[in-house]
């Protein structure tokens, strides 16, 4: 369906993995960004010890923050009507592909592991990293996070079985400058976006306070 000319351009949602070895690995960018974001938030406090009524207002940091995303939808008739030959022979599958490898370790890393420990000369480090994730939600949204689980639900498939229509419930960990060393960037993207929370709240307690003067002005 043509958009009028008049109407406001659309801002897509993305998840973006950065890897070193492979920049393009991952990088979703949302066909149709999905009607329902749930947030969960829960305050970070010190541990409480008996007796220690001065902690009870203290903060051990950013809450803790988790986001789930209901029925992300991946659909491929736009490109097969348009005859594009990727989703001519692949379907949806190098987008969902995408996504999972935010959660494979490195084949690379897997094969070398397993060389050496073939040959005997393994010394076991510490696990692979996955890849440093961005959810970004807009211009004053963008988030390192750490996908936590996913589910696929493939609606449609081609002759060929490959998926052409699926939904995605995802959700995630945001991660914070709490769970980074100062060194890494996604201490200062988080701080950054904080910094960005904080200017909105000021405006809106501006708002609610003229708000409240305006009803009060009213009733008397």
């Amino acid at each position: 369906m043509t958009s009028s000319p008049a109407s406001p351009r659309l801002t897509k949602g993305a998840i973006v993995g950065f890897d070193a070895a492979n920049p393009l690995a991952s990088v979703i960018v949302f066909q149709y960004n999905p009607s329902q974001l749930t947030r969960d938030l829960k305050a970070r406090t010190p541990q409480e010890e008996e007796g220690a009524t001065n902690e009870v207002l203290r903060l051990a940091g950013p809450p803790r923050e988790s986001i789930r995303i209901n029925a992300l939808e991946l659909d491929a008739a736009d490109q097969l009507e348009k005859g594009d030959p990727v989703a001519g022979s692949m379907g949806i599958a190098p987008q969902l592909a995408a996504l999972e490898m935010l959660l494979y370790p490195k084949s690379a890393q897997v094969i070398a592991s397993t060389a050496l420990l073939l040959a005997g000369t393994i010394e076991f480090g510490p696990p692979p990293e996955a890849p440093f994730t961005l959810f970004i939600w807009g211009a004053k949204r963008v988030l390192p996070v750490r996908i936590k689980e996913f589910t696929i639900e493939e609606l449609h498939h081609d002759p060929q079985l490959n998926p052409i229509v699926a939904t995605v419930n995802l959700s995630m960990d945001v991660l914070s400058y709490a769970d980074f060393g100062v060194e890494h960037p996604g201490y200062h993207l988080f701080l950054a976006h904080q910094l960005v929370k904080e200017a909105m709240a000021v405006v809106g307690s501006a708002r609610g306070a003229a708000s409240a003067v305006s009803a009060s002005i009213d009733l008397g």
